[in-house]
């Protein structure tokens, strides 16, 4: 028993040496960033939340903010192409399939968070701490209920049933060159159906689709005024539009299984504010960014254990992020930039070019 007592007296004396180091070295962290007195944001989550989180920031720590909002696929081609030198310091938001591949690519800089210590569940971050997640969200449909009961038709209730021909011209998803959300549709499908089966099912799906958008979020916002009758996206998109007032949407989580996004947050290899960058890091995974979400209009899934679930999402109880794939992150790593290239020689091969359907802006 004494020798019970003794070591667990030791692991707590270790554990509190190690805390105080972590305080210490957030301490250190902070004044480093504050010398540097300023961080530049490219955000792909929601404008609103990105305001609001580069707001809270500057608020907290007196350095100043500059952000834009862009898609993930543009920030992923724009630091592409400034590799090494990099106009901006962190990514925030947006789904983590172009973060690997910005990962694979050295375009990140890893970075071992303090408060990583809170996430719950090993996948919410690169093994390596090149990326961290900071919300989760539900792939799926949005549909509106008002013009699908005017055309007498039923909702789809599966991804295959997106293929049937009286959903010809009604169906809305984005442009894999620019949204994270169309690439992770991709590895999605390839994952449940097989690389060759899923390309033939975008072949098919392309023939019913009216509109690529260039952001992810861009078919729930139309699916309300009826512009797009069933929009591919997230679910928490769906949520959003619900709460300002459009009560004919109606959201669907595919009965053929479906996956989900782990949005993130990661430094810029080479950035000009590293010392900020991390504090951002630290920051993103704390209740002080990630709570900021629900008054921002953001309804996803939170991550971290000392945080606050959006509230609106008890009206949702259909929205239950178990109802997922085992979605594997290390395929989708290697092998989106494939993927996507698979995805356009598919429909080139069928007769089917990207043609003035796919926005870009």
């Amino acid at each position: 028993m004494k020798k019970l007592i003794a070591l667990l007296l030791a692991l707590a004396m270790m554990l509190g040496i190690a805390s105080a180091f972590a305080e210490g070295g957030l301490d250190d962290l902070i004044a480093a960033a504050q010398d540097e007195g300023e961080l530049i944001v490219y955000g792909s989550c929601e404008e609103q939340y990105l305001s609001e989180a580069c707001k809270k920031f500057q608020e907290l720590y007196g350095i100043n903010v500059e952000y834009q909002r862009l898609s993930t696929g543009e920030v992923q081609t724009k630091i592409a192409e400034e590799k090494g030198n990099p106009s901006a310091d962190v990514w925030f938001g947006g789904t983590n399939d172009p973060y690997n591949e910005a990962a694979k690519d050295g375009l990140l800089e890893a970075y071992e968070a303090v408060n990583a210590s809170h996430l719950l569940k090993p996948y919410y971050r690169d093994p390596e701490g090149y990326w961290y997640g900071i919300y989760q969200g539900i792939l799926g449909f949005m549909v509106n209920k008002e013009e699908l009961a005017r055309l007498n038709l039923e909702a789809p209730k599966s991804w295959d049933d997106l293929l049937k021909p009286e959903y010809k011209g009604l169906i809305w998803l984005s442009n894999p060159n620019t949204a994270g959300t169309a690439k992770l549709v991709i590895n999605t499908m390839v994952q449940i159906k097989g690389h060759d089966e899923a390309m033939a099912y975008f072949v098919e799906l392309d023939k019913n689709i009216a509109q690529y958008t260039k952001s992810g979020s861009g078919p729930s916002k139309k699916v309300g005024p009826g512009e797009c009758v069933i929009g591919i996206g997230f679910l928490h998109d769906g949520v959003y539009q619900i709460l300002q007032g459009y009560d004919n949407i109606g959201l669907i989580i595919p009965e053929d299984g479906t996956a989900y996004e782990v949005g993130s947050t990661a430094i810029f290899e080479g950035c000009e504010h590293p010392n900020a960058a991390k504090l951002w890091i630290e920051f993103a995974l704390s209740p002080d960014c990630v709570e900021l979400a629900d008054d921002a209009g953001s309804y996803q899934f939170l991550v971290i254990d000392n945080a606050q679930m959006p509230a609106a999402l008890a009206a949702f109880p259909e929205l239950d992020p178990n109802k997922t794939i085992d979605y594997d992150f290390a395929d989708a790593k290697e092998n989106t930039s494939k993927y996507v290239e698979d995805y356009f020689n598919a429909l080139k091969d069928a007769g089917a070019e990207a043609d003035d359907r796919f926005k870009t802006e």
